[in-house]
């Protein structure tokens, strides 16, 4: 009987020693390192981007189909909207918005209980995650990219309102360099680019 226990005690005792190397040698050659960054891409509801249309507005494969999703909750300068010239930052915000992204090349995208699925033009309205847990909507408005969206219902509108005033009054981004005016809505539009 002692001598099972002893085998038992010797087994564990190797088949421990086994993992711990293995795992001391996947950490010294960086697979472990890579391994969260990895599964993060690879997690189920993951989007990849088929093009990217401007600041707020991308394009994403779902599953053979490709679908145009509009950020909520966030406008960007525009870059090219019919009879609307360039605005100031337009270009920046969809250059940041493709940057993010592009680290990835992939989306989580979610829609909001109090906003519609769609807007007029057919879009879908969507919250935009990169993998990282990022939320990109909010990003765009935290530095200065984007202007929060307010004309519309969505469970976030006081947070991205609170994140506008910060960038705003710290003069981050557009709120810096370009001269924003309310608009009818609301909210803001930036001038033309110079």
């Amino acid at each position: 009987m002692r001598s099972l226990r002893y085998y038992w005690r010797h087994k564990f005792k190797l088949l421990f020693t086994i993992i711990f190397i293995l795992a001391v040698v996947a950490l010294q050659s960086g697979w472990l390192k890579n391994a969260p960054q990895t599964l993060q891409q690879n997690q189920p509801g993951l989007y990849e981007i088929d093009h990217y249309v401007d600041g707020d507005t991308i394009a994403v494969n779902m599953n053979g189909s490709v679908e145009t999703v509009r950020f909520i909750g966030v406008d960007t300068p525009e870059t090219h909207k019919p009879n609307t010239p360039v605005q100031c930052y337009g270009p920046d915000a969809a250059a940041y918005t493709k940057a993010q992204i592009s680290q990835f090349g992939k989306v989580r995208l979610q829609a909001d209980p109090l906003d519609t699925n769609r807007d007029v033009y057919g879009r879908l309205l969507r919250y935009v995650y990169l993998p990282d847990g990022t939320l990109l909507d909010e990003k765009l408005i935290q530095t200065g990219h984007g202007f929060a969206y307010l004309d519309f219902p969505f469970t976030k509108k006081a947070q991205f309102a609170a994140d506008e005033k910060t960038a705003q009054a710290a003069k981050t981004g557009l709120w810096g360099t370009c001269h924003p005016t309310i608009n009818k809505y609301g909210g803001y539009t930036s001038n033309p680019l110079e």
